[in-house]
């Protein structure tokens, strides 16, 4: 993309030897970027006081149901206090309501970063990425058919213990590592993100807030359990909400109504028609969203264990299977408001862009800027709003830290404990591993900034892991050909491979020799004094010379036909599909050496639609063995 227009003909050495520049409509000096920066971070008492209360309430909601409990189990005998207690602080006793199990769903997938990371994905990048929401309906379809019948059925508490049933024990600690590491990855970034808005709009240091934030989430998360989370959840998604419909209602009003926010994105090129080009190198197109978003959110549903541990609180498969509607419903709802919010900050910003003038100093902190601004008369709005990202922000995290609780518990202690754990221990185990990884999110976090905008960061940092992991499950599920064997050795190639493709994708961007083309910006109607640098002004250079400057022309040929430069959204996929083929290829070796004869798999452990078929191709013989097994 050129940018000529957009530095009005100056030249590359003007923008070296002096950092600002004038605009004739330029305000009389004075009216500096330092300046404004410092008027709007306006964080208030009546702020101050919105965002306290709503921590102080999860505090006391983690109190509570962590006392309710204490005085539940109290009066149990030993044994039956120490299963009890487990099953309650994880699942929430299998009792738990739709509407709260929904509502926590939603919660725990809209973090910050997607409250932050989708309004900056339509300013920078466009609306093609609004397409997503068809990606969502066809995972809930899947869901629905495939996997929530298999982990229901089962009634286990750890995910990964459908791996020990399928396979062998070795898969279920291997399957239990790689979601530690993806968590371990994914919630660094979630900590980052609204820590990120709150230096925004008060200049705190975004290495102190990140440890308080921390630590409140480790509190009540390991106080209360899951009900505590889940029930945290609910308030913080009504805080949430809340915010973003003041944020949308007041900024359209400001703007001149919904018809001229519709009207600036077309003419900025922001609002697209579907892009059906099959390139997969595009950042995002139909093919994109169809085949490879589908594949990372039944990744991030079907397998995680903060979210199959929601379903499994529910007394039933029907209650699960409507909890996944309202979950569906509710994503698509919520991000539609998402997207409306991203379409309104760049109408409001179409003919001054924060990013070009360093208003904004970093992509992801658009929207907080544009709150600011907002609402710089109204006090406590703001506050309502950085209540809003930090509410998304502990759902998600304590979503994940509460999970992490769970695979300790049963994945890494249970099976290797020659005695049964007392009832002490149990506690130890459970909240002081909440302690642990809270702790090293927070060390994991200072690397965050480092690493591109957070939307693309956590979707291409989680497929690392997480493909392989998905690979296990879809060969467990929908593949009863492959043995034990086959699973590790696919899991293990297929870890590799993503580890490989994510280094080098992240590598690249950091370096620059990977860049998307983004929607053309403005700053002719600034009213102060804009300052560039080599940095900000490198952003909207033409991406091809960027490239060409820094690599020779046998380096450019072997960069353009990388294959870690496919869309992150096809990460996901493509380490599922190398998972599944290795693990079959090996698998196949393995029965013709002799070393693995066919076992007969309990059908529960199989999808509904591969039951079926199972019962018509295997003999009578080993059918009535395989019913044994129920």
């Amino acid at each position: 993309m050129s940018s000529d227009w957009l530095l009005k003909g100056r030249s590359d050495e003007d923008y070296s030897t002096d950092e600002t520049t004038s605009f004739e409509e330029s305000e009389p000096p004075g009216q500096t970027i330092d300046s404004i920066s410092r008027s709007l971070q306006r964080f208030d008492w009546p702020d101050y006081v919105v965002f306290v209360l709503m921590l102080l309430i999860c505090i006391v909601i983690g109190i509570f149901f962590g006392y309710k409990d204490h005085q539940k189990h109290k009066h149990r005998r030993k044994q039956a206090r120490r299963e009890s207690e487990a099953l309650d602080y994880l699942v929430g006793g299998r009792k738990m309501q739709i509407f709260p199990v929904s509502v926590s769903l939603v919660a725990s997938w809209i973090s910050g970063i997607s409250l932050l990371g989708t309004s900056t994905e339509i300013y920078v990048y466009g609306t093609q990425y609004c397409y997503i929401v068809f990606a969502v309906i066809m995972m809930g379809f899947v869901m629905h058919h495939v996997f929530l019948p298999v982990f229901h059925e089962l009634q286990i508490t750890s995910a990964y213990e459908y791996l020990q049933r399928r396979f062998d024990h070795r898969m279920r600690l291997f399957g239990s590592i790689l979601f530690t590491v993806a968590c371990l990855l994914w919630m660094p970034i979630v900590i980052y993100v609204p820590a990120l808005a709150f230096n925004q709009v008060t200049g705190m240091s975004i290495h102190i807030v990140t440890p308080i934030v921390c630590m409140i989430c480790v509190f009540y998360t390991s106080i209360g359990g899951l009900k505590a989370v889940v029930w945290t959840d609910v308030i913080q998604s009504g805080v949430t909400l809340l915010a973003l419909l003041a944020v949308l209602i007041k900024g359209t009003y400001d703007v001149g109504g919904p018809a001229e926010v519709v009207q600036r994105n077309i003419a900025g090129g922001r609002l697209e028609a579907p892009i059906f080009d099959p390139d997969p190198t595009l950042r995002h197109s139909v093919w994109i969203i169809l085949l490879g978003a589908p594949v990372w959110f039944c990744y991030g549903v079907s397998c995680s264990q903060d979210m199959i541990q929601r379903f499994l609180a529910l007394p039933t498969l029907q209650d699960a299977r409507k909890a996944l509607k309202g979950f569906v419903i509710g994503w698509i709802v919520v991000n539609v408001i998402f997207f409306l919010i991203g379409m309104l900050v760049y109408a409001t910003y179409y003919r001054c862009d924060p990013l070009t003038t360093q208003l904004a100093r970093a992509k992801d902190q658009l929207l907080p800027l544009f709150v600011m601004e907002t609402f710089a008369a109204y006090p406590g709005m703001t506050g309502v709003f950085v209540a809003g990202i930090f509410s998304a922000a502990l759902s998600s995290l304590s979503s994940a830290l509460n999970a992490l609780s769970a695979i300790t518990l049963e994945d890494f202690f249970k099976p290797y404990c020659k005695k049964p754990l007392t009832e002490k221990q149990i506690n130890y185990i459970m909240r002081g591993s909440v302690l642990v990884y809270g702790a090293l999110s927070v060390l994991l976090s200072i690397l965050v900034e480092h690493l591109g905008t957070v939307m693309q960061l956590t979707m291409t940092l989680s497929s690392a892991s997480g493909a392989p992991l998905f690979g296990l499950f879809v060969m467990g599920i929908l593949m009863p050909w492959v043995n034990g064997t086959g699973a590790l050795y696919g899991g293990i190639t297929g870890l590799l491979t993503m580890f490989y493709m994510c280094y080098n994708a992240q590598y690249s961007i950091a370096a620059g020799s990977r860049t998307f083309d983004t929607k053309p910006v403005s700053v002719a109607e600034c009213g102060y004094e804009v300052r560039y640098n080599t940095s900000i002004h490198s952003i909207f250079m033409d991406a091809d010379k960027l490239i060409e400057q820094e690599y020779p022309d046998s380096e450019l040929e072997k960069m353009e036909t990388s294959i870690y430069h496919i869309s992150y959204m096809y990460f996901t996929l493509f380490g599922m599909s190398v998972t599944c083929v290795a693990g079959t290829v090996v698998s196949l070796l393995a029965k013709l050496c002799g070393r693995d004869r066919d076992q007969p798999i309990d059908p529960k452990l199989l999808a509904p639609c591969i039951r079926k078929k199972q019962s018509r191709d295997i003999p009578l013989t080993t059918r009535s063995a395989a019913s044994n097994l129920k």
